[in-house]
């Protein structure tokens, strides 16, 4: 696998090797060993996964304080538009974005540290979506910050109305307004 790390320190994009031929494909989606090498030890322990629709919009989350998680995320059927928003109060980065396609065809997975808002958007008819945390989901910890806060500048390519989220990611804080990571 190949670890890009970009403009913002800490999150990385991984392309991993496929093996392909006359029957499929074949590729290392995560290996501890060498994911350590490049990033650090982040010891996994939950693995999620998620189905949605065309336009479907998801996030941005994160989990507050002892509960935040860093999350490996990749796309296993369709393709989708993932962003990572820096909300570590003290960064150099701090509101800033990255933002990059995965999918079923491309087979990057994105590393995003802890300290993050996470997000993403369905551009294929379907797309299942798996990731890995290093933290369980704790309910009481859990938050958001609106997809479409001004602040943080992020082009989603789709109209507004074309686009489905949750009331609950609807109803989420404006980043000037959400508890952050100091």
């Amino acid at each position: 696998m190949t670890y890009n790390e970009t403009e913002i320190k800490g999150v990385y994009v991984i392309e991993p090797r496929v093996f392909n031929d006359s029957r499929g494909y074949f590729f290392e989606a995560f290996k501890q060993e060498e994911f350590d090498e490049h990033i650090g030890g982040v010891k996994f322990v939950q693995d999620n996964e998620s189905k949605s629709g065309r336009g479907v919009l998801r996030g941005l989350h994160y989990q507050k304080g002892e509960h935040s998680q860093a999350k490996l995320v990749r796309v296993i059927k369709g393709r989708v538009l993932d962003v990572a928003v820096d909300i570590r109060k003290g960064s150099e980065t701090f509101g800033k974005h990255v933002m990059v396609e995965l999918s079923e065809d491309n087979k990057r997975q994105f590393f995003i540290p802890r300290g993050f808002a996470h997000g993403f958007l369905v551009l294929s008819d379907e797309a299942i979506f798996t990731y890995k945390v290093d933290n369980v989901y704790a309910p009481q910890s859990e938050a958001s910050i609106r997809f479409d806060d001004p602040d943080l500048g992020i082009e989603w390519p789709m109209a507004a109305d074309e686009i489905q989220t949750s009331e609950k990611d609807m109803n989420a804080k404006w980043l000037k307004d959400a508890e952050v990571f100091e």
